[in-house]
């Protein structure tokens, strides 16, 4: 019986645990894998020799600046897992706003803002929302994400957004949900494989700040949600960020790169469900 073989895109200067964590689950799943490094800037005669035995690719980066050996790999007729329409879209953190409105799903009150201070200053009035939080509409690991108690700060941080880019991209407003506390749900294939509480000392509840020591249990609304997003979303290996408001879950953002290392003796288990759908969704 013909092997798998499996591509796996990452961004980085040298194989994180991550890497070496689908290298030894894949040998022993009987998988080849093909690891394919975004950092190096890969040609495109590069890329086809990388890619043309692969059956299904995996995009694990997490960077936009990956998006474009996605995007090229999907034009030379391969299949990626998650596709860059994913990136764009599903993850643009206004058109995730309004898709979930659009499905009813509880999300914070948000507004897209502007690209005048002026009229940025009577939007946030309107608002009303005091603290904000003000984003980027892309953005990863908690960058472009700070929170404003007034509307000096407020301008104070878009200024320092604009000028920290290489590009101005728009700016959304969201109401400040007061919590220490961020919940994780990793789905693979619409089911949730894992849950995560995600703690940190600081206002900011999600990002790079944060660390993880429990699980927690799914409830039947949780469910419900997470039923809806695979409707709404289409996306096959995810993880989900919520808050808890008024005891009912909010949520957050998802991300089509999940993070594996929230309980590091669980990478291993992680990697192995994703390698399996990859397996599956290859035939």
């Amino acid at each position: 019986m013909k092997k798998i073989t499996v591509g796996c895109i990452f961004y980085e200067t040298r194989l994180r645990k991550d890497e070496k964590a689908f290298l030894k689950i894949a040998k022993k799943k009987g998988i080849n894998l093909i690891m394919i490094n975004a950092y190096k800037g890969l040609t495109e005669d590069e890329l086809k020799e990388k890619i043309k035995d692969c059956d299904i690719i995996f995009d694990n980066s997490a960077e936009n600046a990956s998006l474009e050996i996605a995007k090229t790999i999907e034009e030379l007729g391969k299949k990626v897992i998650e596709t860059s329409r994913s990136f764009y879209y599903d993850e643009d953190k206004w058109m995730f706003f309004l898709k979930c409105q659009r499905h009813r799903i509880p999300t914070p009150k948000t507004i897209l803002l502007s690209e005048n201070l002026n009229t940025i200053r009577k939007e946030l009035e309107n608002f009303g929302q005091w603290p904000v939080i003000l984003k980027r509409v892309e953005g990863t690991c908690g960058e472009y994400v700070d929170k404003a108690d007034n509307l000096h700060e407020a301008e104070r941080i878009i200024n320092k957004f604009w000028k920290k880019g290489a590009d101005r991209l728009p700016i959304i407003a969201q109401e400040f949900i007061k919590t220490g506390i961020c919940y994780r749900v990793t789905v693979i294939g619409g089911k949730i494989v894992q849950t995560a509480i995600k703690e940190s000392k600081g206002w900011k509840a999600s990002g790079i700040s944060v660390y993880s020591k429990k699980k927690f249990k799914v409830d039947k609304p949780l469910k419900e949600i997470v039923r809806k997003i695979n409707k709404a979303f289409k996306i096959d290996i995810y993880g989900i960020d919520l808050f808890k408001k008024d005891g009912k879950w909010i949520v957050l953002e998802i991300n089509s790169a999940p993070a594996f290392d929230f309980f590091p003796k669980d990478r291993d288990r992680m990697v192995g469900l994703v390698l399996d759908f990859l397996k599956k969704k290859a035939k």
